[in-house]
């Protein structure tokens, strides 16, 4: 009987020790919104992407851009007819089925996604509460369920996060296979010492950050002294980051889908094609083959919008200027935006110009309505086009940007076209409105741009046509091209309230297809 009780004081004293020993090394989980500044300043923070920096949850929207820009409409289709299943299984499964409807059979080195589209729709659904509390911390650590492939570039380029820990996806011959690594083994091979500092294990310095739903798995969490949670309630009421707070800005970006694709607009995207595609080809023809005093309201009864102004206070912009046309051609001067820029102002004038381009495909240039001149980057040679068009009394239209910006910024604008015959130029303010489809892109078929930007329900040009500039004198002064292009480009972002910029084309190309953009003569499309 005495070893009996013996035996039980034994084990309640062992229990009581575990316990201590447990006590001292456990994470403290902390219910509450977010760790002070001063603790967080010389701290190591470890933050959970979908759980702690993101206002949803769901990654739906963003394995479906990987499927529709990667591998194409049919692939698109597939996720969202599996999106029940995947709100039925589980977390974990749920995502293995997502990875492996979007990424097997992508080829590995012709990834881009996750640089060149993914950003934007990551960088909009950032909570400014959640970044507040990332910046707060010293090193900074963030752990994703997704794919590394689809987070690094957006968390190291415009977030400044120092490490990024996420899922490898494996492959095979150079293609994903649609299958990933083991949750924690994106981690696990990791010295603690690069995480964490110091000693690494158990660190008191470290302090996690997420939410109830997502967090609490993250093995990695088990490393952080303290850990603080939010709750998806909380998170609903999170403000989106503005675009002033962006730490590195968003100028160039690619893509066709200009909407968030969740699982209702994903389906309202695939019930409008079989209504966009013939809406289109009909928007195309109308503007072909009849005049613009018979296709303009008829392209407006369609959806297609164009709201043409002047800044001065005289009569409508096309008929002052049709009314002030000299011997020589008239040269106007436009930001870049999309493809039909040039035919826009081309039916707000009701008459024809000329329009220069560089990267445009051959059917583009085939189905035209306008007279196109196809530039060489031979400077003197396109100034010999160009000034012949003029000299014969034919309209122009240059787009000086070199190609299109998606985002309310301005790129540098090159000063050729203030080295022309003509003594005055007319800047034309473009801005663009799509809802559904983006008619440009970096890295896919340029043939296929007029038709995505004519498939949008209603697309619509704000147009304004600016005072004429003198390019040879600035304020009576006399000036070199270079200024006359930056004075054109200031004044234009004061219109439209975009912001200039001395980034140019191959900038744009280098970021967004690997490549300095420079088109070979025998090249269809780019």
């Amino acid at each position: 009987m005495n070893l009996k009780t013996f035996s039980k004081s034994l084990i309640l004293f062992y229990r009581y020790l575990l316990r201590r020993h447990r006590s001292a090394h456990a994470t403290q989980v902390k219910f509450c919104r977010y760790p002070s500044q001063e603790r967080l300043s010389s701290e190591v923070l470890v933050c959970d992407v979908e759980g702690g920096l993101l206002r949803s949850s769901s990654t739906f929207p963003y394995f479906m851009l990987v499927a529709l820009e990667g591998g194409g409409f049919l692939r698109g289709l597939l996720l969202l007819l599996l999106c029940p299943l995947v709100c039925l299984v589980s977390h974990e499964l749920g995502l293995r089925l997502m990875v492996m409807v979007a990424f097997c059979g992508l080829r590995k080195d012709g990834f881009r996604v996750g640089r060149a589209v993914l950003p934007k729709f990551f960088l909009e659904d950032v909570g400014l509460e959640g970044f507040e509390a990332l910046g707060r911390g010293g090193k900074r650590i963030c752990v994703s369920s997704m794919p590394r492939v689809m987070v690094e570039a957006f968390l190291k380029e415009y977030l400044e996060v120092e490490v990024v820990l996420g899922r490898e996806l494996k492959e095979f011959g150079g293609y994903y296979t649609g299958l990933m690594e083991e949750e924690g083994e994106a981690w696990e091979g990791t010295d603690s010492k690069e995480l964490f500092g110091g000693e690494g294990e158990m660190k008191a310095g470290v302090i996690g950050f997420g939410s109830y739903l997502n967090s609490h798995h993250h093995r990695l969490f088990s490393r952080c002294k303290e850990v603080y949670l939010v709750s998806e309630a909380e998170k609903r009421r999170w403000h989106p980051l503005p675009r002033s707070a962006y730490p590195k800005p968003l100028i160039f970006h690619d893509g066709r889908i200009a909407f968030r694709p969740t699982p209702t607009s994903t389906l309202c995207m695939f019930l409008w094609l079989p209504l966009g595609v013939p809406l289109a080809i009909s928007r195309t023809v109308t503007f072909i083959f009849l005049p613009f005093t018979i296709s303009t309201p008829i392209l407006a009864f369609v959806g297609l919008y164009c709201r043409p102004t002047s800044s001065s206070s005289s009569s409508s912009p096309p008929q002052k200027l049709q009314n002030s046309r000299k011997s020589h051609g008239q040269l106007y001067v436009c930001n870049h935006r999309t493809l039909l820029d040039p035919l826009y102002i081309s039916g707000t004038l009701k008459r024809h110009v000329t329009a220069t381009t560089y990267s445009i495909s051959r059917v583009s240039e085939f189905l035209s309505p306008i007279k196109t001149i196809r530039l060489t980057r031979n400077r003197e040679a396109d100034k010999k086009r160009m000034e012949s068009v003029l000299q014969e009394g034919g309209d122009l239209v240059v787009c000086p940007e070199g190609t299109t910006c998606r985002e309310p910024y301005l790129l540098r604008f090159s000063p050729l076209f203030a080295e022309l015959i003509s003594q005055e130029v007319v800047p034309v303010a473009l801005k663009v409105h799509v809802h559904m489809f983006y008619g440009t892109t970096a890295s896919g078929f340029k043939g296929l741009d007029p038709l995505f930007f004519l498939m949008n329900p209603y697309p619509w040009y704000d147009m304004v046509f600016m005072e004429k500039v003198s390019t040879s004198s600035i304020d009576g002064k006399e000036c070199s091209s270079r200024e006359v292009a930056n004075n054109v480009q200031e004044k234009m972002g004061k219109v439209l309230g975009f912001e200039c910029t001395a980034l140019t084309r191959r900038d744009k190309y280098l970021m967004l297809a690997g490549n300095e953009g420079i088109i070979d003569r025998g090249t269809k499309g780019s």
